[in-house]
C-alpha cells in the first residue's frame, strides 16, 4: 500500500521525506512534487528502479526519464563537457523549468534507457523536491502521469493514475504552474554555437536568447 505525506504539514514534512529517501534507497518509486508537475522519481543510477518508473508509466527504454539535481554544481560530475554558455544558461534558469541534454559522462555506471549516451538534466525549484535531491542525489524523474494522460499536478491526481506502484507520495499541495519544463538539446552546442529547442515548456526561446543570442536558439521565431 502506498502512503501520502502532507508535506505542507511539518511534522509530515520531516516523516515523509525519511520515507522517500529509504524508499528511493531500496529502489522503489516516490511521487515527488516539483515546480512545473508531480513527478515520479526513482533512483537514476539503480536499472531496476528506472525499469520500474517507465512501467509504471507504460513507457518504453525509447523514452528514457530526465535527471534531476540538486544543483548546478552537479553538472559536471554527470555531463561529459559543459560549454560554457550552457553552464552560463543553467546558472541562468536554474533552479526552475529547463531541462538541458547535454552528452553524459562515459565514466557513468547506469542505464537510463536508450538515450543515445545524452542525459537530460534539471534542478527544480521546489523546496521539497530539493531537500530529497540533496539525500538522495541524482534521481530519474518523469511526470507522475499515465502515458498518454495528463500530467498530475496535485497527489491525488498522480495517485489516481499511478496508485500502488508507487510506494510514497509527497504532497505539497497544487503544482505552482503546472506547465511542464522547456527542454533545449545542448549536444551539438560545440559544433553549432546553437542549442535546439526539443519542449517549449516553462521557460520561452525569447528568455533563452537573452543569455545565448538569438541566432544561438534554433526553433525561435524571427
Amino acid at each position: 500500500m502506498s502512503t501520502v505525506y502532507d508535506c505542507r504539514d511539518t511534522a509530515q514534512l520531516l516523516e515523509g521525506t525519511r520515507e522517500a529517501r529509504r524508499t528511493l534507497g531500496r529502489g522503489a518509486l516516490a511521487v515527488i512534487p516539483t515546480d512545473t508537475v508531480y513527478g515520479i522519481a526513482a533512483d537514476a543510477f539503480s536499472p531496476r528502479a528506472v525499469a520500474a518508473l517507465l512501467d509504471a508509466k507504460g513507457r518504453t527504454r525509447q523514452a528514457p526519464p530526465p535527471v534531476l539535481i540538486p544543483g548546478v554544481a552537479s553538472l559536471d560530475a554527470l555531463a561529459e563537457d559543459v560549454p560554457e554558455p550552457i553552464r552560463r544558461v543553467a546558472e541562468t534558469f536554474w533552479p526552475g523549468a529547463l531541462t538541458i541534454i547535454l552528452d553524459a559522462r562515459g565514466s557513468l555506471d547506469w542505464d537510463l534507457g536508450d538515450t543515445q549516451g545524452t542525459v537530460a538534466l534539471r534542478v527544480p525549484d521546489e523546496t521539497v523536491a530539493r531537500a530529497v535531491l540533496e539525500e538522495t542525489g541524482p534521481l530519474a524523474v518523469s511526470s507522475a502521469n499515465r502515458h498518454g494522460e495528463p500530467a498530475a499536478t496535485t497527489v491525488e491526481q498522480a495517485r489516481e493514475q499511478l496508485g500502488d506502484t508507487v510506494e510514497v507520495y509527497l504532497d505539497d499541495g497544487p503544482s505552482r504552474s503546472g506547465v511542464s519544463s522547456t527542454i533545449i538539446d545542448a549536444t551539438l552546442f560545440e559544433q553549432t554555437g546553437s542549442v535546439r529547442i526539443v519542449r517549449q515548456g516553462g521557460v520561452t526561446a525569447e528568455q533563452l536568447a537573452e543569455v545565448l543570442g538569438a541566432d544561438a536558439v534554433l526553433g525561435l521565431e524571427r
